[in-house]
């Protein structure tokens, strides 16, 4: 559930949770509908509320794909057709996901990926195997200081693996 909250007039005016069914990550488009009608954020620094951790919550059946999907067309409803080229700050999994989740529109805007990872950044560009347009697109992969913004930085969150070390820009 939202780690957010708001007026009870708010919430009346952004309209109801999508109770889609098992699934649906309705607080998340819930947020959305309330960036839409014009809704801030403000970062409070203190806890309100303590939430417990159950096997059986409704947030497990709320697939990573499904959350996945619904950030990126937001992204491209909010953001993306502001700009009129962007790069991808990861040229890993998750920088070659989000590029590959991209309408055909929106990835034509995509002038590059850059990184820190020499190894990525030696291999020169990624090419998206997958479209049918011909030739194949190739996105070049620059080193992270002569990329260009704007930027669409994509990171996975999580725990390292042993022996994985972790790139961070100097």
């Amino acid at each position: 559930m939202p780690t957010w909250f708001c007026s009870r007039a708010w919430f009346s005016y952004v309209g109801p949770f999508d109770e889609g069914g098992q699934g649906e990550p309705e607080d998340l488009l819930f947020f959305y509908s309330h960036l839409r009608k014009g809704g801030g954020v403000i970062r409070v620094d203190q806890s309100l509320l303590l939430y417990r951790y159950h096997p059986n919550a409704a947030t497990h059946s709320v697939l990573e794909t499904t959350i996945w999907t619904h950030r990126v067309r937001f992204l491209e409803e909010r953001a993306l057709p502001h700009w009129a080229t962007f790069t991808i700050w990861n040229a890993g999994r998750q920088g070659r996901r989000l590029y590959r989740s991209l309408t055909a529109g929106m990835r034509r805007k995509v002038v590059a990926f850059c990184d820190v990872d020499e190894n990525k950044i030696r291999k020169g560009f990624y090419c998206h195997e997958d479209s049918q347009e011909r030739p194949k697109p190739r996105v070049p992969i620059l080193h992270f200081r002569a990329a260009r913004p704007p930027f669409v930085i994509c990171v996975k969150l999580g725990a390292m693996r042993p022996g994985q070390s972790q790139h961070r820009p100097s």
